[in-house]
């Protein structure tokens, strides 16, 4: 004879069953889906904070300069001291005097039509990635000019700075080294910055520093007349 309560007992074993193996089996995809963690006090190692380097001195240097333009030593006849440095405004060179008539030769950018000059000077102040501050008559020129610029390969300055006397000119880097062998600045000269670099370390406060004149005839004539 059919035992009803028998089978209400046996009915209420198997569905308690049946959650359990619904239940393991859910609990065994979750683990296989992400296992648990044995040591939850365990955490893994943080990444070390990322520490951004100086900026190199070749930073803003990729264009090949031509051969002429290229630092090199030269024969180079002068009566002036070794150590001086003569800038060449006509033929966009600048010469780092070593004596013995030879002196290094670099490839510079100089001042535009009508911004050009000449004289003598001397360095009074050297500076590493220097902040840019425009003077006055620059930003009446150009009024969309930064009032100031913090250094580095960004800045027009580039990675180091000469500062020349009291006058608003300096030798300085450039972040535009395209721009050697022409005639673009304010009245400063530019170098690459690899080649500033290399000068900068020769030089010191109180270096002597002589612009040529843009016409040399008038200036060998002069001579001439001396």
């Amino acid at each position: 004879m059919f035992n009803l309560g028998a089978f209400k007992l046996n009915s209420g074993h198997a569905a308690a069953f049946g959650a359990l193996a619904i239940g393991a089996f859910a609990l065994s995809g979750a683990a296989s889906a992400a296992p648990l963690q044995l040591f939850p006090f365990v955490t893994e190692p943080s990444q070390p904070p990322i520490v951004q380097s100086a900026p190199s001195e070749d930073q803003g240097t990729t264009a090949e300069l031509p051969a002429r333009l290229k630092r090199q030593i030269v024969s180079y006849a002068t009566r002036e001291a070794p150590g001086t440095i003569i800038i060449d405004t006509l033929n966009t060179y600048l010469y780092y005097v070593l004596g013995g008539g030879q002196a290094i030769r670099y490839g510079i950018g100089v001042g535009r039509d009508g911004f050009t000059w000449s004289g003598v000077q001397s360095i009074t102040k050297k500076a590493e990635w220097p902040d840019w501050t425009p003077p006055p008559e620059m930003i009446a020129r150009q009024p969309y000019l930064p009032r100031q610029m913090a250094g580095g390969p960004g800045n027009p300055l580039g990675a180091r700075a000469m500062y020349l006397g009291g006058t608003v000119y300096r030798i300085h880097g450039t972040n535009a080294p395209q721009t050697i062998g022409t005639h673009i600045s304010s009245g400063c000269i530019r170098l690459t910055n690899q080649d500033v670099a290399d000068l900068y370390s020769r030089v010191s406060v109180g270096t002597k520093v002589i612009v040529l004149p843009m016409d040399r005839r008038a200036e060998n004539a002069r001579s001439t007349r001396g």
